[in-house]
């Protein structure tokens, strides 16, 4: 069976030789799995002819991956792909982009960062914004209880306290769901994981926003589905193009923030959320709403688990933005059957679940100051918020909304101006940036910029920003620049 293949030619694809382009194609096809060993590649005319290349240009890319032992050449039948697939590699799966403007690679940088970079671009709070005290507390709290097994496994479901807890915050958000609805997880990306593992085949189609975080590509990647962006406004997904892309691509899932929705800091308004559900009920949508932002709300949005009552809507989150990114607990909140089948699918996956971190997230949720924390937070966010955006309003950069709350500013740069490039000039500065480039496949998020505000205090990284942006605007400096 031969596989067909193109080559982009617009600015951003085209790179290198022709010779290497067709050999970069053949590559990631094997490397994502949609040529498998003992494929057989098209003709050397079929692929010139499908690629718009000469002949010889495509033997010559042949005979090099020949060389490399990724294809081989059968007398009088053709090339076919050799041996075992290398490993299993997410980068190869999405077209080919600078390692310093990748979704992946942004995220290495802010893990493997110390202390002293600036992080602007990433995604958590600074570690003296954290409830440190409150959890050494409860260390020590869950250390001094006998009854407690340091060295056993969770119960399948999770720790009853814990869950118990989980289930009056959520009726507090206007989500009914009994402690035996919630099954506890490691982090909110495991979460995520388990229910593409319980709900996709590689194949099937998964609706995100555009933009949305980057975390989502890369996580829908590896499980091998086709994602579809749909456009988010102000209020929530563009209701037009939701269902236009239900028609259209018959996804099985559609994965979304509803409240404090990541990078733009919108909220999702009750009309759009209604509409969002019909349109679900009428082509089998099944929904994830990701809720990990919910500790920063100054009042509870409308979410759509509350409004489905767990029907086809799925609800997670995790305590990771506003407790701790080191005691990894999160959790899902479903229907009665489904959450029984995700049990058993996390124990074929992870086995048991962690007790102790279980257990010290429910001490900090019981510690009286776990309340004045959070608010001192949502408080101090604000101030941020204010503060980031007067900054970066000289620099003309324009937020695209005014955030009632959250940590995220989504700014659009000056025009000409692109955001990856202005990332890889911070860069050499030490600063961590996120460029909308990474949120969204397409060019239309390339103008536009995510600020983390807590993160972005730090006045240094304002003239450093302004630098980025003044080399990146200019010709000759290794960076592309947009027509104005």
């Amino acid at each position: 069976m031969a596989i067909q293949m193109s080559i982009q030619h617009d600015g951003a694809a085209a790179t290198g030789s022709l010779v290497g382009q067709v050999m970069q194609t053949v590559r990631q096809q094997i490397a994502s799995r949609q040529m498998t060993p003992g494929m057989r590649l098209p003709s050397i005319r079929g692929q010139a002819d499908r690629m718009g290349v000469s002949r010889s240009t495509v033997v010559d890319a042949y005979d090099r991956l020949v060389a490399e032992g990724m294809i081989q050449s059968r007398r009088g039948s053709g090339f076919y792909v050799a041996g075992h697939p290398p490993p299993f590699s997410i980068a190869d799966t999405a077209p080919e982009l600078e390692r310093d403007v990748d979704p992946l690679w942004i995220a290495r940088q802010s893990l493997d960062a110390d202390e002293a970079t600036p992080k602007p671009g990433c995604g958590w709070l600074p570690p003296s914004w954290m409830p440190e005290a409150e959890i050494r507390r409860a260390l020590r709290r869950v250390a001094r209880d006998a009854d407690f097994r340091l060295t056993d496994y969770g119960t399948s479901l999770g720790l009853p306290g814990l869950r118990q807890v989980i289930s009056r915050r959520l009726a507090d958000r206007g989500v009914v769901a009994a402690p035996g609805q919630i099954m506890l997880t490691e982090s909110g990306t495991q979460a995520i994981d388990l229910l593409c593992r319980f709900l996709l085949q590689p194949g099937d189609t998964v609706l995100v926003d555009d933009p949305c975080y980057f975390n989502f590509h890369a996580m829908l990647r590896a499980h091998r589905v086709t994602v579809v962006g749909v456009p988010y406004t102000p209020d929530g997904p563009d209701p037009v193009r939701f269902e236009q892309a239900l028609k259209h691509h018959a996804p099985r899932l559609y994965i979304t923030n509803s409240a404090l929705h990541n990078p733009t800091g919108a909220t999702l308004s009750p009309v759009i959320a209604h509409r969002v559900l019909k349109h679900a009920e009428a082509h089998d949508l099944i929904i994830i709403e990701d809720d990990i932002f919910a500790d920063f709300e100054h009042e509870p949005a409308p979410r759509l688990a509350a409004f489905d009552g767990l029907a086809r809507v799925i609800h997670i989150g995790s305590f990771s933005k506003s407790l701790s990114a080191a005691v990894r607990t999160g959790f899902i909140a479903a229907r009665q059957d489904w959450i029984s089948e995700l049990v058993d699918l996390r124990i074929a996956t992870s086995f048991g679940g962690g007790g102790l971190s279980a257990e010290l997230v429910l001490a900090v949720l019981q510690d009286g100051a776990w309340r004045r924390h959070t608010s001192g937070l949502r408080a101090r966010l604000a101030t941020a918020m204010e503060t980031v955006s007067r900054r970066l309003h000289p620099l003309g950069l324009k937020p695209w909304i005014e955030p009632g709350a959250g940590m995220f500013l989504w700014c659009r740069l000056p025009d000409g101006l692109d955001a990856a490039d202005v990332a890889r000039a911070a860069l050499r500065e030490n600063v961590v940036l996120a460029p909308g480039n990474a949120f969204s496949p397409g060019d239309a998020t390339s103008g536009f910029m995510r600020f983390n505000v807590a993160q972005t205090l730090d006045p240094a990284i304002i003239p450093t920003l302004e630098r980025a942006m003044e080399v990146a605007g200019k010709p000759g400096t290794g960076f592309s620049q947009a027509s104005p």
